[in-house]
Parts: structure tokens; sequence; C-alpha cells
């Protein structure tokens, strides 16, 4: 099982750097969302392959037409926060507060329920578990936030399940859980299925990456397709490396993946699932 989803975000939508973070630093940077989405379409039209969208709230609120093209495409819809903020740096409330934006942010765009949900930077830890009810409570039923291995923004290595679960919570409710996949190379785990990893390993290393894993959930932002946008200004040598390597090869690496392999978007893999039969976790 191999799923197809796309983090709609703009360019300069980088977390833990202090001169994007906010909105107020956001206006300062030119739009490249529109061409970069575009070419996403493309490449799912021209495949004829399905895939999820998941929409930052900001994105539906400044740019309604974008949601609608992606929804009138008939692509799954789903939320990727409202403001793109990392989660364990905020308080309960706030994460909520975020949440119900977006919601009615993205669902007014698109015309269609939003029930399916990725925390930006993967900043699901063990501290803030809690996020996971709040979900449940404004509506969610589906979740694509946990990355099992430590990263630079967090990650759960206390989760081991590294396929579909259903996560059971303290508030008597349940989310149909889609984590990410990580595959062992040269002694550690490595989730290999977007972003930097995507863009820094050679195709024939990514083809055998995904021939050797049974589920993979991938996750591609619009940028990874940009080798056209700006350099960010004082990011550390590494951070420019990760953000900026690989770009003039990431959209023929996934056309060609489109080629070789059979991508399916979270709703269907949600209908394929016996979640009667798939592991449980208690939190």
């Amino acid at each position: 099982m191999n799923i197809l989803t796309f983090d709609i975000e703009e360019w300069f939508h980088l977390l833990d750097h202090p001169p994007t973070r906010s909105e107020k630093q956001w206006v300062k940077f030119e739009s490249r969302i529109e061409e970069n989405l575009d070419r996403i379409l493309l490449m799912l039209s021209d495949n004829d392959i399905k895939a999820t969208f998941f929409c930052l709230g900001w994105i539906a609120e400044n740019y309604p037409n974008l949601i609608k093209k992606i929804a009138g495409s008939g692509y799954e819809i789903a939320c990727h926060s409202s403001r793109h903020q990392l989660a364990y740096e905020q308080s309960k409330s706030e994460f909520r507060k975020d949440l119900i934006k977006a919601k009615r942010d993205i669902e007014d765009a698109s015309g269609v329920d939003v029930k399916c949900y990725r925390i930006p930077g993967f900043s699901l830890i063990d501290n803030n578990l809690w996020a996971l009810e709040i979900l449940s409570e404004e509506g969610f039923e589906v979740d694509c936030s946990v990355f099992p291995a430590a990263r630079g923004h967090g990650g759960l290595p206390s989760f081991k399940n590294e396929g579909p679960t259903l996560i059971e919570l303290s508030n008597s409710k349940s989310l149909k859980e889609f984590p990410l996949n990580t595959i062992s190379f040269l002694g550690n785990r490595l989730v290999f299925s977007g972003g930097g990893y995507f863009r820094l390993f050679p195709y024939p290393i990514l083809k055998n990456f995904f021939q050797k894993s049974d589920y993979v959930m991938t996750y591609f932002h619009p940028r990874d397709f940009d080798p056209d946008q700006p350099v960010i200004r004082d990011l550390s040598p590494f951070r420019k490396f990760k953000s900026y390597y690989g770009l003039n090869n990431a959209e023929n690496k996934l056309r060609r993946l489109m080629k070789d392999f059979d991508f399916i978007d979270v709703k269907t893999a949600v209908k394929k699932i016996d979640w009667n039969e798939t592991p449980r976790i208690k939190i």
C-alpha cells in the first residue's frame, strides 16, 4: 500500500526559523503556491493518480480558489493546521483554536467536510499526545501525524507500529492513524518517502526502498519541486542543504515513482483496511 500525500503550504513556511515564523514575516516573501500547485496537479493528471492534500488554513483563507481547484479536480482535502506552528510549542487551547479555524476555513473554501489531519513538522511527541484527543473532539477521524523515530522537530520513537493503527484515546474516542514508515539503512532507521531524504537519495535507491516496503506514507510539499524558489537568508549551512538540495531532480523522481508503483489517497486506504484487525494502541 503506497499512499500519496502533499502538504499544501508556501515555499517560505519553514519551521523553527525565526525569520519565517509568522504572518508578519510571510508578507515579505513572494507567493509561488499557484504555479507550484499547478505542477503537482499536472503530475497527477498525467498519471491518473489520486492523492490527499493536507492544506493549511492560511492557504485556504488567502487563496480559496486554489483549495476549490484541488477539490474540484476530485482530490481528497485534509487539514495541516491554520498557521503552521510546531504543536509542542502550543498550549492545548492554542492548538484547539488553530485547529477549529483551519477546519472552518478549509471547509468554507472546498465545500467538503474535513476529517483527516497532519500536524505541522510531525511535531507530535510524548508530551503532547493530548493533541490527538482534541482532534477527535473536533470531528477528525483520521490522523497522519506520527513520525515513529527521533527527528529535529521531535518525532515519536515510542510509537512502535509502522503501519495503519487504531489509536484508542482516554476520552473514549479513537483515531485511525497512518504513521510514516521507516527503513533500515546503514544501521539507522530512515524516513525516505518525502522531504529531504527523498531529494537526497538517487532514484534507484528510492525504488529499492519502495519495493522493500509493504506500506509507504509519502509526504511532499510544493516547494520540493520548485528549483527556482529564492533561498531564504540566515539558514545554517546544514539547514540550507536540507531545504534546497535535489530540487532540480525531485519532479522527475516522483514521475518515475508514479510510473513504477501504484498509489492511492488516504480515504481509499481507510476503506481498504479492516480496522477490526489492525493493531491497537491506547494512549
